[in-house]
């Protein structure tokens, strides 16, 4: 899993106070101060990025392993052993089960059905339903 802020937390060698548009109010020349945080994956491989000086709650709890592609934990454990509130992606279908109930489709179904054979577009054979 790619992080999705991956790119714009690290920083590269050389970086500067004042080279940066968020960075502008430093004394040029000046370094950055910047820390290396340890990542591991399920084989055991290390990653470690480097970021600027954050507070602990916005370093990322996951990172991409760098040799492997799978994802990395700061504590080493697979990423399911970790308790998220955060839901992934979900489908135009999970949304809309979500909002209706088994008898809320079967309804809307046969309300679509019925426009289409009003219509004339759907004949009543096609489906043998009658």
């Amino acid at each position: 899993m790619l992080h999705p802020s991956s790119g714009f937390r690290g920083t590269r060698a050389g970086v500067t106070e004042g080279t940066g548009s968020s960075l502008e109010n430093g004394d040029p020349g000046k370094s950055v101060p910047r820390m290396r945080v340890t990542y591991t994956c399920a084989s055991g491989h290390l990653t470690q990025p480097v970021f600027c000086e954050l507070p602990e709650d916005q370093i990322p709890a996951e990172w991409e392993c760098r040799r492997c592609g799978g994802a990395a934990t700061r504590d080493g454990l697979p990423p399911e052993a970790h308790s998220t509130t955060e839901e992934g992606y979900k489908t135009h279908l999970e949304y809309v089960k979500e909002r209706r109930s088994g008898e809320d489709a079967e309804a809307v179904l046969a309300g679509a059905l019925e426009r289409l054979r009003a219509r004339g577009v759907l004949p009543d054979e096609l489906l043998g339903d009658t």
